[in-house]
C-alpha cells in the first residue's frame, strides 16, 4: 500500500465556539481531514452534550463522544475580560476558521464585536449555524425543526402519528453543510486571500432535506401522505417478511424488477400489465407487495441476501444497531483511541477514503478544559489555567503553505 499522504486540511487551524451537534459535528469533520480544532468551552458543565444522558462512561457522556474526537479543549469565561482578550487573540492571530452558533446579539451583549474582529483579521472565515434563518432568532433543536419542517409528517405509519427520525437529522445535514461550506470558503480564500462569512441553519437543511418529495409538492401542490416503510415514487421499495424475520428490499428500475421477479419464481411479474414499468407499479403497490410477502416468506433473510445479491437486486436484513455497528467494525469504520481519562475508546470514525485508504481515526474527545494549561501558557498567561505557546510565523494566505505550517491547539465551548 503506497505511503499515506498528508491529510487534506493539515495546517488549517479552526476555532469551535460551537455547542449541541451541528456545529461541533462540522468541526469534527474537519478534524477529520486533518485540521486543528480547539474548542472552547464555558465554565461549570461546557457544552450542553456533556450531561446528555444516560449513557455515560466514566462520567463521559456518550452523546458528546460522538461528535468531539479529534480536537483540543480548552475553556474560557467569556464574561471574564482576559478570557474574553484570550479569545480576541485567538480570533485575530491564531484562526483560519471560527466556528459558532451564538444567537443573534450574543457576542454584543459579551462585550464583543465580530464586525470588528473581522476587519482586522480579513483572512478570517466565520462560519455560523442557526436555528432559522434571519430574522427568526428563535432556538433551534433538531426535534422542533423536524415538527416544524414536515419531516415527521413524512414519517411513521402510513395511518398512524408522525414520527421524528431516529437521530437528529436536521443538526447532521446543516453541520454536514457548513463543513462544507467553510471548504468552499478555503478554496476561495486561497485563490483571492480573502475570508468570509458562511452560514447555515437547521431549519433550511431540514428544507433541503426534502428532496422529492418537496420537488413533489411544489410542482403538483398536492401533500404528500406519509408511506411507513414503503415509498412514494418507486414500487417495491420497502421491508417484506422472510421466512424467519423483515428483508428490506429496493428496486429502482425494470431491470431490477425482472431480476426480482425471476430469483423470487415468478418471472411472470414482469410481463403483468399491473407491473410493466414503475409507474404501473406504484399504482399496483398493494397487489404486487401481496405477491411478494407470500414468495419472500418462503426462505429465510439470510438466504435472501445472498439470491437477490447475486441478481443484482438491492436488498439487506433489517439489523439491529448493535449488528450494524459489529458490521461497521468489520469494515474497519470503527477504531480504538486512547482517552485521557476512560483509557481505549471505541469510536465511529469517518467513512472518507483517499487514495485507497480510510481516514486515519483521529484522537480521542477531551475531557472538559482538558488543553487549558498548555493553551494559557502559548500565550503567555502566567498562572495555573495557561496554554500552549502560539505559531508566530508570518500568515500566508495561500491554502498550500497554511496546510503545511505547524499549528497549536483548543477548545472552548
Amino acid at each position: 500500500m503506497p505511503a499515506r499522504q498528508p491529510l487534506p486540511l493539515a495546517g488549517l487551524r479552526v476555532l469551535d465556539l460551537s455547542r449541541v451537534l451541528a456545529g461541533p459535528l462540522s468541526t469534527m469533520v474537519l478534524a477529520d481531514l486533518g485540521a486543528d480544532v480547539l474548542k472552547v468551552e464555558a465554565p461549570g458543565g461546557g457544552d450542553e452534550t456533556r450531561s446528555w444522558g444516560p449513557p455515560f462512561v466514566g462520567g463521559e457522556s456518550t452523546y458528546f463522544l460522538a461528535i468531539n474526537r479529534g480536537k483540543r479543549d480548552v475553556v474560557l469565561n467569556l464574561a471574564d475580560p482576559g478570557d474574553r482578550a484570550l479569545l480576541e487573540r485567538l480570533v485575530a492571530e491564531w484562526a483560519d476558521v471560527v466556528v459558532e452558533t451564538f444567537r443573534p446579539g450574543s457576542f454584543a451583549r459579551l462585550g464583543l464585536d465580530v464586525d470588528r474582529l473581522l476587519s482586522s483579521a480579513p483572512h478570517v472565515i466565520w462560519a455560523t449555524v442557526r436555528g432559522y434563518p434571519p430574522p427568526d432568532d428563535r432556538p433551534g433543536y433538531d426535534f422542533v425543526i423536524q415538527a416544524g419542517i414536515g419531516l415527521m409528517a413524512l414519517t411513521g405509519p402510513a395511518d398512524g402519528a408522525p414520527y421524528k427520525v431516529g437521530v437528529a437529522v436536521a443538526d447532521m445535514l446543516a453541520g454536514l453543510y457548513l463543513a462544507a461550506g467553510v471548504l468552499a470558503a478555503v478554496v476561495r480564500r486561497g485563490r483571492s486571500g480573502a475570508g468570509g462569512r458562511v452560514a447555515v441553519s437547521l431549519a433550511e437543511a431540514a428544507a433541503a432535506s426534502l428532496i422529492n418529495v418537496g420537488q413533489s409538492v411544489i410542482t403538483t401542490g398536492q401533500p404528500p401522505q406519509r408511506q411507513g416503510n414503503a415509498h412514494a415514487q418507486l414500487a417495491p421499495y420497502e421491508v417484506f417478511q422472510a421466512a424467519d424475520g423483515p428483508l428490506a428490499v429496493g428496486v429502482g428500475n425494470d431491470r431490477q424488477f425482472r431480476a426480482l421477479a425471476a430469483a423470487t419464481g415468478h418471472a411472470a411479474l414482469a410481463d403483468d400489465p399491473r407491473f410493466l414499468d414503475n409507474r404501473s407499479r406504484v399504482a399496483h403497490r398493494h397487489a404486487l407487495a401481496a405477491v411478494l410477502n407470500a414468495a419472500l416468506s418462503e426462505r429465510p433473510v439470510a438466504e435472501w441476501c445472498r439470491v437477490l445479491a447475486a441478481a443484482g437486486v438491492p436488498a439487506d436484513a433489517v439489523r439491529s444497531v448493535p449488528d450494524a455497528l459489529a458490521m461497521a467494525k468489520g469494515w474497519g469504520q470503527v477504531g480504538t483511541a486512547w482517552h485521557e481519562r476512560l483509557g481505549p475508546l471505541d469510536l465511529v470514525g469517518s467513512p472518507l477514503w483517499f487514495d485507497g485508504q480510510r481516514l486515519p481515526l483521529p484522537a480521542a474527545p477531551p475531557w472538559h478544559g482538558q488543553d487549558g494549561s498548555d493553551v494559557r501558557r502559548q500565550w503567555g498567561l502566567p498562572d495555573s489555567r495557561r496554554a500552549a505557546a502560539p505559531d508566530r510565523r508570518p500568515r500566508s494566505n495561500s491554502t498550500e503553505k497554511n496546510r503545511s505550517e505547524t499549528s497549536g491547539t483548543f477548545t472552548e465551548k
